[in-house]
């Protein structure tokens, strides 16, 4: 596997465009992935009861359409709880782009962002869709352009590529993600779009997707908060002409570890965009009798509001950390328990066996004062490892979230 420059647009067949249609004020606010062959399509959604219309019809298309050719996005407006309006317009606005490219509304996936509650200006959406179809690309450009689109309060785009080798056959997987608050997905992620040319059948492609988001984007949080919009999506054109993967063999393990790449990338991404944060937050949690048990902990340590100020103020108060982890209702022995602190600038060992060491505090908070910081916690009572992603809680998440609206 190969990391290469590139989005939505990396793979074969696959064009894009980032265009204002004037939703938002002066900002890309509607975005067009177009496969220009029909594909196989996956997706997994957001596990809030209240979803937003776009997740409903994109449910419904993955389960029941034979294709999907086009993924139509924007921002400035979530389309959800606006009831049987906001389900006419999500549908107006996918066949607005079936239209303009000249395939069925149910070959196209539809995904909003924004203020939940808000009706879609839908008849301005309908002009983007024609704008969208006329400014359609392939190409880096095109697929940056679509990834900016789709932001809403993210500080920079987020975009990912990897190829792979099937066969030997070049594969390009490529993806696109926005996220920055709102930010607990227990599904997915808040809106995202994956693209490859290769050649899968339908089922194995979502049972890939499924089990990858359990490590990916499941593993994320800003905020606890889990959207009524997230989505991500996944687009297999076969364009690479591969023999159609249709069982789990050494093509389809090299498939999910490029998937696993582009995932776990676009995660970090967003977590180390959360709202007002100052540094990605990395959590792992080893020694532990399984996946699941690691898997709860350390996403019980980074959604710690008492960690995240901590993280912030370069403050290594590890009892918090030990205190997330206590109440994460997973059974552990803490007199066993050792954790250690790295980033750019080192490594030191805060506690072991559940006791503080002589640690300086200096050199803590010079660690803890770098970009990028993780934390290990071993348990010290099995084989299993987890990794979780968050950021740190600064004084901009309380005022971007209360001058959301006003």
């Amino acid at each position: 596997m190969e990391i290469i420059d590139g989005g939505v647009t990396a793979a074969q067949g696959f064009q894009a465009a980032g265009v204002y249609a004037g939703i938002k004020k002066k900002r890309k606010d509607m975005a067009l992935v177009y496969s220009v062959v029909p594909a196989k399509g996956a997706g997994t959604f957001t596990t809030n009861v209240v979803k937003a219309a776009p997740v409903k019809w994109d449910i419904k298309v993955t389960k029941e359409s034979p294709f999907v050719q086009a993924v139509v996005l924007n921002s400035g407006v979530a389309n959800a709880c606006t009831g049987a309006e906001g389900e006419i317009n999500n549908e107006r606005m996918a066949k607005a782009v079936a239209d303009a490219i000249s395939i069925p509304a149910q070959a196209v996936y539809t995904a909003s962002t924004g203020v939940i509650g808000k009706q879609l200006p839908i008849e301005t959406i309908v002009e983007g869709a024609k704008i969208l179809a006329t400014e359609l690309k392939a190409g880096r450009e095109a697929g940056a352009f679509a990834a900016e689109a789709i932001m809403t309060t993210d500080t920079y785009s987020k975009e990912s590529a990897v190829s792979f080798i099937v066969d030997g056959i070049e594969v390009k997987l490529g993806g696109m993600a926005k996220g920055s608050g709102m930010i607990h997905p227990n599904m997915a992620t808040m809106l995202g779009v994956v693209t490859t040319d290769l050649n899968i059948s339908k089922e194995l492609l979502q049972e890939a997707l499924s089990a990858d988001v359990k490590v990916s984007f499941n593993m994320i949080s800003v905020d606890r908060d889990t959207s009524t919009n997230d989505s991500l999506l996944v687009l297999a054109n076969g364009l690479a002409g591969n023999a159609e993967i249709t069982e789990k063999n050494e093509a389809y393990n090299s498939f999910c570890k490029a998937l696993n790449y582009v995932t776990t990338d676009l995660s970090k991404k967003m977590a180390a965009d959360g709202e007002g944060a100052t540094k990605l937050f990395e959590v792992q949690v080893t020694g532990a009798p399984s996946w699941e048990d690691a898997s709860v902990i350390s996403k019980s340590i980074i959604t710690s509001n008492l960690v995240k100020t901590a993280i912030f103020g370069n403050d290594a108060n590890w009892g918090r950390i030990l205190c997330a982890m206590g109440y994460s209702g997973i059974d552990f022995d803490p007199e066993k328990v050792d954790l250690t602190i790295e980033s750019a600038d080192g490594t030191l060992k805060l506690v072991e066996n559940g006791m503080a060491t002589d640690y300086s505090e200096e050199f803590a908070t010079k660690i803890l004062s770098g970009n990028e910081v993780k934390a290990i916690a071993d348990l010290k009572s099995g084989s299993a490892t987890a990794t979780a992603w968050g950021c740190d809680f600064s004084y901009d998440y309380v005022k971007i979230n209360a001058d959301y609206r006003s």
